[in-house]
């Protein structure tokens, strides 16, 4: 689908910190007509143009003041619930936790020891995502009498965003459309209704979206993930849930993107939900997600054995999995080999 730019606002952005790398990051990606930008050298500063001019972006680097730019953050994200907030962080001295970022609903940050062009990765993100929800909110406004173009073009949209996520990692190309098709075949199986299929097919879609938010440097490192690194990916969730809590027509898949790494004993993330807590279509994705990722080749190993796999989604289920959910799953695996195989050579 093509996007015309005359469609789209031109958008105010703040940006704070002791330089100008956020600025020229801007330059760098974006036509200067495209926003204006008002620079501040510390988040208190910046506090007051926030009552003076609708803020469509808010671009921070936090890593001198992190406790007192927390409580400005929240203050602001109280007042403006469209803001979009991108974070700059110390990665050593300022780590930023799940809960800081679920608080001011953070669309997404980055390290400060970052390159240039991973900043103007994410601030280009940044913009594109609001080009894409405005997009989308206009979509929603003209295409009401017209349900099924209004799906047609919901669904086109989000592919964009999707496509910017699996750019970034070539060993999971295509795994999101392997999950959505995982997971549409187990509801199937579970006779959902068709609201709940097509709700299953776009959050599994669209379960990663959050990754946008994660450093290349991490999502891409080949071997073990330090404690800390994984402190990280695990605040993918929340950073997808952030990127999609403003558009209506997301909600329904809100919980598959912010659950569908949680736990059936309570031991997963974001919360530790545990058992029916849990809504039931993460539970779903939660299955198909992992058994994409042991039946894929990642930077760090090749391809499971099948006969590995369905061991282990079986002696996880009742801890890491849904029992009902694995075992409708295995069944499948089992006695549907041939569409299992066609899923996985499709893409």
């Amino acid at each position: 689908m093509e996007l015309d730019e005359k469609e789209f606002n031109i958008y105010n952005i703040v940006s704070v910190e002791k330089g100008k790398r956020i600025s020229t990051a801007l330059k760098n990606i974006t036509p200067s007509s495209k926003y204006l930008l008002s620079q501040f050298t510390n988040l208190k500063d910046a506090y007051n143009e926030f009552f003076k001019n609708k803020i469509d972006i808010l671009i921070s680097d936090i890593s001198y003041a992190k406790e007192m730019d927390l409580s400005i953050l929240k203050k602001i994200r109280k007042e403006n619930k469209d803001l979009y907030i991108f974070l700059i962080i110390d990665s050593q001295d300022s780590s930023i936790t799940i809960k800081d970022l679920n608080e001011i609903s953070a669309q997404g940050y980055c390290s400060k020891d970052d390159k240039l062009n991973q900043l103007s990765i994410f601030i280009e993100t940044a913009i594109k995502s609001l080009d894409q929800m405005n997009m989308i909110k206009t979509m929603n406004e003209e295409l009401l009498a017209s349900k099924e173009q209004l799906v047609k073009s919901y669904l086109e949209s989000i592919e964009i965003l999707r496509y910017i996520v699996e750019a970034k990692d070539t060993y999971t190309r295509g795994h999101s459309e392997r999950v959505s098709e995982y997971s549409v075949l187990i509801g199937k199986n579970l006779g959902l209704s068709k609201l709940d299929l097509r709700t299953l097919k776009i959050g599994g879609l669209f379960h990663d979206i959050g990754k946008i938010g994660i450093s290349d440097t991490i999502l891409l490192k080949k071997g073990k993930l330090t404690a800390s690194e994984y402190d990280e990916i695990k605040k993918h969730p929340i950073i997808g849930k952030n990127i999609l809590s403003n558009a209506a027509i997301f909600q329904d898949i809100i919980p598959i993107v912010l659950y569908h790494h949680e736990r059936y004993d309570g031991k997963g993330y974001p919360e530790g939900l545990s058992n029916k807590d849990i809504p039931f279509l993460a539970r779903i994705v939660c299955v198909a997600d992992a058994f994409d990722a042991m039946t894929s080749k990642r930077s760090y190993r090749d391809i499971l054995d099948i006969e590995y796999v369905k061991n282990e989604i079986k002696s996880k289920s009742g801890t890491q999995f849904d029992p009902i959910v694995a075992t409708t799953f295995l069944d499948i695996i089992n006695n549907e080999t041939r569409i299992i195989s066609e899923i996985k050579n499709r893409y």
